[in-house]
Order: structure tokens, then C-alpha cells, then sequence
């Protein structure tokens, strides 16, 4: 029997395998579904998050990029079409505990101040989720991870999520322009952008929201009600 901890390197997933090691001493198992497309900042977290728990964190995904899954499916992920989330993430942590030993069990870190949020994993895994048994909310999240000195990463989903907000857009322009660009050259490439058209009032494309980047029309955000890839952002 496996103890298994999901682990994207946010906020919650953080502090539930730091706390569980705490309080529930005993030899878990630590995976990851990276995609290859995350900032550097989300592979230096995990590391460090490896010397604290004094255990390797396994990266669980289904054999391929981010970009390389996109030229398979021949489209670009968006709001209505989350197959990355499904391909990268779910399926392959369904079919890691598949190879586990009977009555293996799952620990996710979902708070219990988010009771609309539901395990994404089916009914065919036994999953916990301690953080709802502690009664844990938003605050003792925060607050434990302060009382660690552990910092959280901006963000720990993709370069080009198209759930990003239009400030993390910005962000990744002026500080990745690699990574920009990458997303530029794909969405050219099949002629689709990961930005919806009627999001608002800025170019869907990477290629035009850089022009307006550039020539320094300001960046305001404001609230939307679109929410982020949950397996992304735990």
C-alpha cells in the first residue's frame, strides 16, 4: 500500500505535504505532473521542496511536452477544450495508480473552505483530503506556509495557459520573452490563439497583444469569472 502526495508546487499542495509529514508521519510517495512548459521558478521549487521532505518528487505525465501534445492533437487548449488538463495531468496519475497495490491512497490538498471543488481522479482511486479534515481554509494555508518560510512560486501552470490572466500575459512577455515568443511561433503556426476573441478589449493573438504591449498601452486587470485550472494551481 502507497501513500501517495500530489504535488504541483502551489500554495496548497505545499503546505499539505509539509504538514502531513508533520502530522502523519510515515513514507509517502510524492509525484508531479509537469508538462515541460512551466516557468523555471515551478522546477527550483520542487527541488527544494525535495530537500524539506527528504524524499524525491517523481514526475508523473503522459510522455510528452506540452507543445509536443498540442502538434498531436493538431489545436491550440482553450477555454472550452481542456485536453492538456485531462492528458498531461489526470489520465496519467489514473493509470500510475493502476500500478500501485490495492488500496493505495491519493492525498490532495483541496482546503475546506472550497467545498464546491471535487476530486478529479474518479471513483476508482482512494483519495484523502486532510487539509478539509484539519478544517483548513485559505488563512491557515498562508499562515503555515509563513511559519515554514516556504515562498510559493507566481505561478505554477503553464507559460501559455489560456486561463492566464492578461497581467500574467504581460509578465511572461517582459520577463520570458522566450517563452513569449514560443507561444507566438505555436499559435502562428496553426492559426489559432489561446486568448479567447471576446475576452475583452486587447488582440487575442500573442503576436498583435505584444504590439500592444510595446508601445505601453497600460494593463488593467479586472475580475473574471473564468475559473483556473484547478490540477494546475493546487
Amino acid at each position: 500500500m502507497k501513500h501517495v502526495v500530489g504535488l504541483s508546487g502551489g500554495k496548497d499542495s505545499t503546505a499539505l505535504a509539509l504538514r502531513l509529514a508533520e502530522v502523519e508521519p510515515r513514507e509517502y510517495e510524492y509525484i508531479c505532473n509537469a508538462t515541460g512548459n512551466e516557468l523555471p521558478a515551478v522546477a527550483e521549487h520542487i527541488a527544494r521542496m525535495e530537500e524539506m521532505l527528504g524524499a524525491p518528487v517523481k514526475i508523473v505525465g503522459a510522455g510528452m511536452t506540452l507543445f509536443e501534445l498540442i502538434e498531436q492533437q493538431k489545436m491550440l487548449p482553450n477555454f472550452r477544450s481542456r485536453f492538456c488538463t485531462r492528458i498531461l495531468k489526470i489520465e496519467p496519475t489514473i493509470e500510475y495508480f493502476e500500478m500501485l497495490p490495492e488500496g493505495s491512497v491519493l492525498y490532495v490538498g483541496l482546503r475546506a473552505d472550497e467545498e464546491e471543488r471535487k476530486g478529479l481522479f474518479g471513483e476508482d482511486i482512494t483519495i484523502r483530503f486532510p487539509m478539509r479534515e484539519w478544517g483548513w481554509g485559505i488563512q491557515d494555508v498562508w499562515n503555515y506556509l509563513g511559519q515554514r518560510g516556504i515562498t510559493i512560486p507566481k505561478r505554477t501552470d503553464c507559460t501559455v495557459c489560456p486561463y492566464q490572466r492578461l497581467g500574467e500575459w504581460f509578465d511572461l512577455w517582459k520577463n520570458y520573452p522566450e517563452e513569449y515568443q514560443a507561444g507566438v511561433d505555436i499559435e502562428e503556426r496553426h492559426g489559432h490563439t489561446f486568448r479567447s476573441a471576446q475576452r475583452d478589449t486587447w488582440p487575442a493573438s500573442l503576436a498583435e497583444l505584444a504590439k500592444e504591449f510595446a508601445r505601453g498601452r497600460p494593463v488593467r486587470e479586472r475580475k473574471t469569472k473564468v475559473e483556473p485550472c484547478r490540477v494546475c494551481s493546487l
